[in-house]
């Protein structure tokens, strides 16, 4: 199983946009990795987002390139200051391809959590617009399998 974790692109800030959507270059960040996910042709089941602005917009980009079977839904747990271990439960208990979007520190405390167990270190650099992919092994072990960066694709 993968499972992938996106920091929405860059977003407006809020005295400019109260609903903090994505800036032109947030835009144009994450169209480019979601066009270099969508060659690589990942099978990919559900897109959840926290349901922020930042975050729904980014995944709407990534749903347009990556056609999720079940597609994309705001879902509850992924804002930034969130419990890790809520997505770190409920991802156990599932087989299929999964894309999360979110935001930090949020992001940062569950792949530390699935990584190596701890919330309190750093064991990814999230960017804003990244596309994580971890990997479940057949005895439960998450892994990071790659990352890519927007600045990848300039």
């Amino acid at each position: 199983m993968f499972l992938y974790l996106v920091q929405h692109a860059e977003a407006k800030r809020e005295e400019e946009d109260p609903a903090r959507d994505l800036t032109v270059k947030g835009l144009q960040d994450i169209r480019r990795v979601a066009a270099f996910a969508g060659q690589l042709s990942l099978a990919v089941t559900r897109i959840w987002h926290s349901g922020k602005t930042r975050a729904q917009s980014t995944a709407e980009v990534l749903a347009a390139a990556l056609k999720p079977a079940q597609g994309m839904a705001a879902t509850d747990g992924l804002a930034p200051l969130d419990d890790p271990g809520i997505w770190a439960a409920r991802i156990g208990q599932v087989a299929e391809n999964t894309v999360l979007v979110g935001h930090l520190p949020h992001l940062a405390r569950l792949a530390a959590l699935l990584l190596g167990g701890r919330t309190d270190s750093s064991v990814i650099n999230f960017k804003m617009g990244c596309l994580v992919c971890l990997r479940r092994s057949e005895n439960g072990q998450w892994g990071v399998e790659w990352m890519v960066i927007p600045d990848m694709f300039v």
